[in-house]
C-alpha cells in the first residue's frame, strides 16, 4: 500500500442517532466541536439523522419522517453565503 494516503488522526468518537437517541462509539477523523459523556468518558459527538438502529432497511419497519420546513431550513442555513 502507498504510504501517507490515510489520515493518522483517528480517535474514538460518539455517533448519536437523533431519531431514537442511540449512541455508538467508533474510530473516526470527523471534526466536531460538541462532546458527550458516555459511561463516564467524554467523547467528541457527531449527530446523525438516521443510523442502522433507525433505518427501515435494517429495522424492517417503515417510519414517517417529518419533512415539513426542509426548504426553510435549507434557505436559512445557506442565507449567510448569499451575495
Amino acid at each position: 500500500m502507498k504510504k501517507g494516503t490515510h489520515p493518522e488522526n483517528y480517535r474514538l468518537v460518539a455517533f448519536k442517532d437523533m431519531s431514537n437517541d442511540d449512541i455508538f462509539i467508533t474510530k473516526s477523523t470527523a471534526n466536531t466541536k460538541e462532546t458527550i459523556e458516555v459511561e463516564g468518558v467524554e467523547y467528541p459527538l457527531i449527530k446523525l439523522e438516521i443510523s442502522r438502529t433507525s433505518h427501515p432497511y435494517y429495522t424492517g419497519k417503515s417510519k414517517l419522517v417529518d419533512t415539513a420546513g426542509r426548504i426553510d431550513k435549507f434557505k436559512s442555513k445557506y442565507a449567510k453565503f448569499k451575495k
